[in-house]
């Protein structure tokens, strides 16, 4: 009776032995398993995602940044890592006279859903956005028509010659879709490293391999982007393992980032998106330049940098453009940085005088402004509050006002504010006409924001358009940028940096200036 039951003691030994081994090599699987090998889910949480409306569309509004982040769409070309135009689905263009240009496609492309990308795609694709329905059709109103010459070949025709004409081909809201998908602001189907399979508004996307990929199939099964607002949850969920990337994390996190073995070095690097303040110029005393120069004046950019943005989330800005756009002059411009003597005697010479308390005063009454903002960008309210400290510091009475982003574009629109605090991607196009047109051409729609006019920047924009020199062009443009400096419609406060931190196992990520790549088929777990 003994013998029997050791026996079967010994066999349940063995056999409960055997399983906590398989089960201890079973704790480092990262997946299910994948034609032998286990899957590789590279999980990425952002601190923005796809509008809360639930619309995937790439043609509406700004969705288009964010399923391109994703790696579901591409477009006729993009930028590099160096902020050089590349071809994408395109293979290269020509141009044919002043007005056509001449784009050549890839002829290996499939869509997500098994249908051939070709140059009926392409226009068809293309007109949705010329469509005067759509809030975007604006931008492109240099475009007269796009037309197939063969299977692979399109012609852009613009109405007046416009040497930029290829570029605004590398913004998002161009991306190429199916013409045979059925609803795309639900489900995407583009020509990107990644599939779609689910998306939770405010939340997460879910997107799986293309197998039929032009480059190859992406080193990785599955992708999980999640979308936070909250910095401080980004940094616990790094930190935690629960994701492999995070884009913007907190700032004060950063020495605890840099320090964990399991993290990579971070190495923030400056960005094409430049954090400024909306100046309301529709309105006295900011109609007068010397109001605009004295409160940039009275800025501090290093403690902007140092104290709202916590060291890394951006450096001081001098002009709009940072120093990684090719055309930026920002290191041949004045800075009105930090000098209170110059601030105080420019807002005396506008009528704004110092009383014997300390504050400023207009037309007899305490001088205020009020600072708008969002909560959209996750600097928008540290760096109000940091400028509203330094401007009270010089006797402004200043207070600052948080609300909704689509309530700050109506009151910024209709001209209810004083100053308002955004930040914007200076070059999602590559070219200085389209920030330069929407901020500083008195019809552009932006300046009547600012109610910004001046005539000799008019002409210069638009005679720069007609300009196919780039070395000739980029002359013009360094002019503008020392015109609307001193003008000061819009107070440049720091140039945004990119923030990533990556687990080690992370591969092949690179970090694009103008945020608009993320996900490539590069990425690699290891």
């Amino acid at each position: 009776m003994k013998e029997g039951y050791s026996k079967r003691f010994l066999c349940l030994s063995l056999f409960l032995s055997a399983f906590i081994i398989v089960a201890l090599l079973c704790a480092g699987c990262t997946g299910n398993s994948n034609g032998g090998r286990d899957e590789k889910v590279l999980r990425v949480v952002s601190y923005i995602g796809p509008d809360t409306s639930g619309s995937l569309d790439p043609a509406l509004k700004w969705e288009g940044w964010y399923v391109r982040q994703a790696g579901l769409y591409e477009s006729l070309f993009y930028f590099d890592t160096d902020m050089n135009l590349q071809p994408e689905l395109a293979t290269g263009y020509r141009q044919l006279s002043d007005t056509e240009w001449e784009v050549t496609l890839r002829d290996d492309v499939y869509f997500h859903d098994g249908t051939k990308m070709d140059a009926d795609a392409v226009v068809y694709s293309i007109n949705r956005v010329l469509d005067p329905s759509n809030s975007r059709s604006e931008e492109y109103s240099f475009v007269d028509n796009i037309r197939k010459t063969d299977d692979y070949t399109i012609v852009i025709t613009t109405k007046e010659p416009y040497a930029p004409a290829v570029y605004p081909f590398a913004d998002p809201v161009m991306s190429i879709v199916s013409p045979s998908a059925e609803n795309l602001e639900k489900e995407p189907v583009g020509t990107g490293p990644y599939k779609f399979v689910s998306f939770e508004p405010g939340s997460s996307m879910d997107l799986v391999a293309n197998e039929n990929y032009r480059g190859g199939r992406p080193n990785l099964d599955k992708v999980k982007m999640i979308y936070n607002t909250d910095p401080a949850t980004r940094s616990l969920m790094i930190l935690s393992g629960d994701v492999d990337i995070s884009w913007n994390f907190l700032a004060s996190d950063y020495v605890a980032l840099n320090a964990d073995p399991d993290i990579q070095n971070i190495s923030p690097k400056v960005g094409t998106r430049t954090e400024f303040l909306f100046v309301n110029g529709n309105k006295k005393p900011f109609d007068d330049f010397r109001v605009r120069q004295a409160i940039s004046y009275a800025l501090d950019r290093r403690e902007i940098a140092d104290t709202a943005l916590e060291g890394i989330g951006g450096v001081p800005a001098t002009g709009i453009f940072s120093s990684v756009i090719p055309w930026s002059a920002y290191d041949e411009l004045p800075s009105y940085d930090n000098d209170t003597e110059k601030a105080l005697k420019l807002f005396a010479e506008a009528g704004i005088t110092q009383g014997g308390d300390g504050k400023l005063y207009y037309n007899g009454e305490p001088f205020s402004i009020e600072i708008a903002t969002s909560t959209k960008g996750p600097t928008f309210v540290p760096v109000s509050e940091v400028a509203a400290a330094q401007l009270e510091k010089i006797g402004i009475t200043t207070s600052v006002n948080v609300m909704d982003y689509s309530a700050l574009a109506s009151e910024c629109r209709n001209g209810n504010y004083d100053l308002s605090t955004v930040a914007w991607v200076t070059a999602p196009e590559g070219d200085p006409d389209y920030f330069l047109s929407l901020q500083y051409l008195s019809t552009g729609s932006y300046a009547a924001w600012t109610g910004y006019s001046n005539p000799e920047v008019d002409d210069m924009i638009v005679e720069a358009r007609t300009i196919f020199d780039k070395d000739e062009r980029y002359a013009v443009y360094n002019e503008i940028q020392r015109i609307v400096q001193d003008d000061m419609p819009l107070i440049p406060l720091a140039y945004i940096t990119n923030n990533f931190a990556l687990k080690n196992n992370v591969k092949g990520f690179e970090i694009y200036p103008n945020e608009l790549t993320v996900i490539t088929s590069e990425i690699d777990l290891t």
